[in-house]
């Protein structure tokens, strides 16, 4: 709290709450999954022998696409409701009482 904020004021924050973060921290995780698996069987299609390192590759890199895209998507949607909640907020302050 700075010297000039008064007791009851906090300072504006975007920052989500801890459980839109957890909550986009799941969906980060089960994309990766879904990526993984669906990686994993892409390459079994195509395979005729035993390749199970070229599995375990096509797991990593589909785990790592749909978890890097899913982080995005999920970022960005964070920091949108992170600036709605504060531009809300900003428009409650700014209305007479």
């Amino acid at each position: 709290m700075t010297p000039l904020m008064r007791a009851d004021e906090r300072p504006l924050s975007a920052l989500p709450s801890p459980r839109a973060r957890a909550l986009a921290f799941g969906a980060i995780l089960l994309a990766g999954i879904c990526g993984a698996l669906i990686g994993w069987s892409f390459v079994r299609i195509g395979c005729t022998e035993n390749c199970t390192t070229i599995g375990g590759a096509g797991a990593v890199v589909g785990g790592l696409v749909a978890g890097g895209g899913v982080a995005v998507v999920a970022v960005l949607t964070l920091r949108a409701m992170g600036e709605w909640r504060t531009i809300k907020e900003a428009e409650r302050e700014a209305q007479p009482e």
